[in-house]
C-alpha cells in the first residue's frame, strides 16, 4: 500500500465487545499496511500475532518514542518535548537492561503474594463503603479507580494523610470530562509531589519500592533522582488506568455471560484464567506500544523502511484465528495465557503480576460478597470510553 492511498487508522469501536471491525479487516486482508493516523502524520501497523511479537522481541526495531517518526495520535505530546526524564520503556539495549533489573525484583510472583493482604483489605474497605451507601452505585468511582490508585501508593510508599491528593489527582488524568490542559496540569502536580516524595525517600529511606530503589543506588554509587521520578511515573500511569479500566470492563463483561459468572462462584480457582481471557478479549491498551525501524525490516511480506515508526494492534493479534481459536467469543476455559495485552519481549509490562493479582481479589470478592450485583440501567445506555491509547468505560451504575 503507498501512502497515497492509505487509510486512516481507526480509533473508536463501535461495540464494546471487539476492536473496531477496520483493525479485524487489516488483520484478514492486509496484515502489516501504512496508515495515516488521526494527528496526520503516517506509520506502519502490525496487526498479526506473530508479527507482532517479531516488532515487539527483535533489536532491529527501537522504543525511542522520542524519535522524530515515532507514531503520535492526536493530543500526544511531540518528540523531545516530555517533561520528564526518559522512561524505561523508551529506552534501548544497553541502557534498558540494566534500568529493568533493578526494579524487576519488586514485582515477583513471590512479593505480589505477600501485598495480596493489603489489596484485599483495600478492596473490602471500598467495598464496604459501596454498600452503605446509595444504590445504584458507580462502581467506577467506588470500586475501579480507587483500588489501583491505593495500591501503587502502597508500592510506592505514599503516606497515609496524602492518599487523598494522589487518588483526586490520579483519577483526573483519565478524566476525559474535563479539559486536557486540567489533566496536564493534574500530571504536573502529580510529578511535582513524586519529585518531593522521592526526596523525602532519598533523606529517609523506609519498607516500599522508591526506598529500596534509593538505597540501590547508594549502594552502586550511582544516585539517579530523575530515574526514580520516571519509575514513580510509569508505575502510576502503567499501573492505574489499565487497571482501572479492566476492573469495570471486566465486571461489566461478566454480569453479561451469566454461565461464565455462576462457574467462578462456583469455582473460584477459575478466576485466573477468566482474568487472562478478559485480558485478550479486551487488550484495553490498544495503541501504547510503537516501535521505530532502525533498518530495513523484512515484516509478514513487506518491508518496513529503516527510520520509519510501527503500531501494533494487539488488540488485533489477541483476535488472530491462527493463535486463538474462535477468537471473538468470549470464553474463560481457554487457555489465553499467551495474549499480548502485557506486550511481549524485553519490555513486557514490569507490573503484569500486580495487574492479575489485583483482578483476581477484585472480582472474587466482588461477586463473592455482591452476589445479587446487576447492571442499574441497559446495557445500550452504558457510555464507554474511546480513548486514543486506553479503552475503557466513563461510568458502570450497578445495582445488588
Amino acid at each position: 500500500m503507498t501512502t497515497d492511498s492509505a487509510e486512516t487508522l481507526q480509533i473508536t469501536r463501535t461495540c464494546p465487545y471487539a476492536p473496531p471491525e477496520q483493525h479485524l479487516r487489516f488483520l484478514r486482508e492486509e496484515s502489516v499496511a501504512k496508515v495515516e493516523l488521526p494527528g496526520g502524520s503516517s506509520a506502519w501497523i502490525a496487526t498479526r500475532y506473530q508479527d507482532i511479537r517479531t516488532v515487539l522481541s527483535d533489536p532491529r526495531f527501537s522504543a525511542d518514542r522520542r524519535h522524530p517518526n515515532a507514531p503520535r495520535l492526536n493530543g500526544e505530546t511531540e518528540a523531545g518535548q516530555s517533561p520528564l526524564p526518559k522512561m524505561m520503556l523508551e529506552m534501548d539495549p544497553p541502557e534498558h537492561g540494566p534500568a529493568r533489573r533493578a526494579v524487576v525484583g519488586e514485582f515477583t510472583v513471590r512479593r505480589m503474594a505477600a501485598l495480596r493482604p493489603r489489596i484485599q483489605q483495600i478492596v473490602d474497605e471500598h467495598l464496604d463503603a459501596m454498600l452503605a451507601g446509595p444504590r445504584p452505585a458507580d462502581l467506577v468511582q467506588a470500586l475501579a479507580l480507587p483500588v489501583p490508585s491505593l495500591v501503587i501508593c502502597e508500592l510506592l510508599g505514599v503516606p497515609y494523610d496524602e492518599h487523598e491528593f494522589f487518588q483526586t489527582h490520579s483519577a483526573q488524568l483519565l478524566d476525559r470530562t474535563i479539559t486536557a490542559q486540567e489533566r496536564q496540569h493534574a500530571a504536573l502536580e502529580l510529578a511535582v509531589y513524586l519529585d518531593k516524595l522521592i526526596r523525602v525517600k532519598e533523606e529517609n529511606p523506609t519498607d516500599d519500592l522508591l526506598s529500596r530503589q534509593v538505597v540501590k543506588q547508594r549502594e552502586s554509587g550511582q544516585v539517579d533522582h530523575g530515574a526514580l521520578l520516571s519509575l514513580a511515573f510509569l508505575l502510576l500511569i502503567a499501573g492505574h488506568e489499565t487497571t482501572a479500566n479492566m476492573i469495570s470492563l471486566g465486571t461489566y463483561m461478566l454480569l453479561r455471560h451469566p454461565d461464565a459468572l455462576a462457574a467462578l462462584r462456583e469455582d473460584p480457582a477459575k478466576t485466573p484464567g477468566a482474568v487472562e481471557e478478559l485480558l485478550r478479549h479486551f487488550t484495553i491498551a490498544e495503541f501504547a506500544i510503537m516501535r521505530i525501524a532502525v533498518e530495513d525490516v523484512e515484516l509478514g511480506g513487506t518491508v518496513i523502511p529503516a527510520g520509519e515508526g510501527v503500531l501494533t494492534l494487539a488488540n488485533a493479534g489477541n483476535r488472530d484465528p491462527e493463535v486463538f481459536a474462535d477468537p471473538d467469543t468470549f470464553d474463560i476455559e481457554r487457555d489465553a495465557r499467551s495474549h499480548l495485552a502485557f506486550g511481549y519481549g524485553p519490555h513486557q509490562c514490569l507490573g503484569q503480576n500486580l495487574a492479575r493479582v489485583e483482578l483476581e481479589i477484585v472480582f472474587n470478592t466482588l461477586f463473592r460478597r455482591v452476589p445479587g450485583l446487576r447492571l442499574a440501567v441497559p446495557a445500550e445506555q452504558l457510555s464507554f470510553k474511546d480513548e486514543a491509547t486506553v479503552y475503557g468505560m466513563h461510568e458502570l451504575p450497578v445495582t445488588w
